[in-house]
């Protein structure tokens, strides 16, 4: 749980970065830009609004809804490269939100210009709540990645002459560096016979990732393998299931098709895990118009129950979706909302901690495909996700 603090404005108040100019009747109060409040850390803060105005953001037309007149600067420096996101709040009245990115040293001039890079803006006055987040609505916007040593400064306003408390949750989030780890598993004894190779992947940044390969209806090549490429010998056609696991990243399932009269070269692309991130499984399948799991999904339980163990800190909401035309009904809403709750029970009877999970139904509300023409696009509809708290 963040630690709550309260800020000491006089103690973060830094003077000495922009005393070239004044701005505002307040000076250097913390309603304007050159008495910004210093952020240091991750935390829970609660600010209060003075009622005092900064005339800077007028240099921007872009940000004529936007209220002058009861303003709240603060300015936050990226210790390392990551992402930042944050919820802010009022009890009462609107909050609006403008995230400037500095040109130059002086980025209270750098407004004044009108120069300095607005990088995310919610000035709506119907809002209460602003922030930055993995999900983007009417009053987030999406968070915002830093280098590192980045200064950003993010000013808030309110009705005018409020003087009233703002809570603000601030969470800035480090970029994990992926190291390349190149292992080469090659164990192909004929030089002369097709070859099958596999390449893991970081997703994002392409990286070699050494990992779990996992081999079955092949009895030629079927086991597990831990590496980053690896090199087979093509003896026969024959389909084969190919997994991928890889602590901190998520499960790769896939059926490959060989031919024993050429060789195969197949990319697998990892994705990383991180909150706010989800998991489509389509093959976890129900007895139609119940709750009731069908036998053949199994193998996927197991998978996702495996991939749990294997990351035995991650909390998720298991989203039962089903698929029906027109509006979303009462009976579709209580059937996609059990089917959730029916795979969280055997990830908890199967040694998963409760704790670490959640389960909610969402109908019809959020299919894949709007307007499905064929039956994939149907069943596609018709599925089990998994979203990363």
């Amino acid at each position: 749980m963040a630690k709550v603090t309260f800020l000491l404005i006089s103690l973060l108040l830094s003077w000495s970065s922009f005393s070239q100019h004044k701005v505002g009747k307040d000076g250097h109060n913390m309603n304007s830009c050159d008495g910004a409040i210093n952020i240091f850390d991750n935390g829970e803060f609660q600010l209060a609004f003075n009622g005092g105005s900064d005339k800077l953001i007028e240099s921007y037309p872009t940000l004529s809804e936007m209220n002058p007149d009861n303003l709240l600067w603060c300015s936050y420096i990226a210790p390392t490269a990551g992402t930042l996101s944050f919820d802010a709040w009022v009890n009462k009245g609107f909050l609006q939100m403008v995230v400037f990115k500095p040109e130059s040293k002086d980025i209270c001039l750098d407004v004044h210009r009108g120069i300095a890079e607005i990088q995310r803006m919610l000035v709506s006055k119907d809002n209460k709540m602003v922030g930055l987040s993995g999900e983007v609505d009417n009053s987030h916007l999406y968070k915002y990645k830093m280098s590192a040593g980045q200064k950003i400064y993010v000013v808030f306003a309110t009705d005018t002459d409020a003087k009233k408390k703002m809570f603000l949750d601030w969470t800035f989030e480090e970029e994990i560096v992926v190291v390349e780890e190149k292992k080469v598993v090659d164990v192909r004894d004929d030089d002369f016979a097709p070859t099958l190779s596999f390449a893991v992947r970081d997703a994002e940044s392409g990286t070699p990732l050494s990992a779990a390969l996992i081999i079955e209806g092949n009895k030629d090549i079927q086991g597990m393998y831990i590496g980053s490429d690896f090199f087979f010998n093509i003896s026969s056609t024959k389909d084969f299931n190919l997994s991928c696991d890889l602590e901190g990243y998520f499960l790769y399932d896939s059926i490959i098709e060989i031919s024993a009269y050429e060789d195969k070269f197949i990319e697998i692309f990892l994705d990383r895990v991180e909150s706010g991130k989800s998991l489509q499984i389509e093959e976890i399948q129900f007895v139609p118009g119940t709750s009731e799991i069908l036998k053949s999904s199994e193998p996927k339980l197991r998978r996702l129950k495996d991939f749990l163990a294997l990351n035995s800190t991650l909390e998720i909401e298991i989203q039962g979706h089903v698929f029906a035309m027109g509006d979303n009904s009462f009976a579709g809403q209580k059937i996609s909302e059990a089917r959730a709750k029916r795979v969280m029970r055997y990830l908890i009877d199967n040694g998963i901690d409760k704790d670490r999970l959640s389960a909610v139904g969402y109908g019809n509300t959020r299919p894949v495909y709007a307007n499905p023409l064929r039956t994939y696009q149907e069943q596609a509809n018709r599925r089990v996700e998994i979203l990363v708290k």
